[in-house]
């Protein structure tokens, strides 16, 4: 039996990335746009000092509630140079953590979906943050990062400039640098008591 030019072969699963199913879902929510609409919910508590816990398990998406497979627990605090007891990552430093894992992803999927077998993805991420703002010592500098740099490795069995176009059109897709770049309301809500 030969294949007509008619007929699309789908991808094989690749770098990880179960292709078939990556297309399946984009053509589900193509025909079903109420599908994409996505809540994420992450619950905080106080520890002690600059220390805090986030748990992360339950989130409204493609119709209704969902939950992880187990929960993710994270604590974020401050180094002792900055009053903490440098028992987990700045907040800060989990934006970075954000950024390059929203990127890093992307990078997975676009590639599988272009065919292209990865060998490494690799990046850095640095922000440049003045902390006189968030000290209360200046109103004229800013509280969060005032730049931030990502640089990437990327090899693959594709050529250079392939790599570096999967790299752009991860950007371009990546909800965390479009909330870092383009900015989003947020609300506080207070409940004391």
């Amino acid at each position: 039996m030969s294949t007509t030019l008619t007929e699309k072969k789908m991808p094989e699963p690749r770098n990880g990335v179960d292709t078939p199913t990556l297309f399946a879902t984009i053509n589900a929510v193509g025909a079903q746009p109420e599908l994409a609409q996505f809540r994420f919910r992450a619950v905080n508590r106080w520890q002690q000092g600059t220390h805090s816990r986030t748990r992360i398990q339950s989130f409204y998406g493609a119709g209704g509630e969902q939950m992880h497979e187990r929960e993710f627990t994270y604590d974020a605090d401050h180094p002792t140079v900055l009053v903490g007891r440098d028992q987990a990552p700045t907040p800060v430093e989990f934006l970075l953590h954000a950024l390059a894992s929203c990127l890093t992803a992307g990078i997975g999927n676009i590639a599988a979906a272009r065919g292209v077998t990865l060998h490494e993805v690799e990046s850095t991420l640095e922000g440049e943050i003045d902390l006189q703002g968030i000290l209360g010592l200046s109103d004229r500098v800013r509280n969060g990062y005032r730049s931030i740099r990502a640089a990437f490795t990327i090899k693959g069995d594709a050529p250079a400039e392939k790599l570096a176009q999967i790299v752009e059109q991860s950007r371009k897709r990546s909800a965390v640098y479009d909330v870092l770049t383009n900015g989003v309301p947020v609300e506080i809500v207070v409940n004391a008591g």
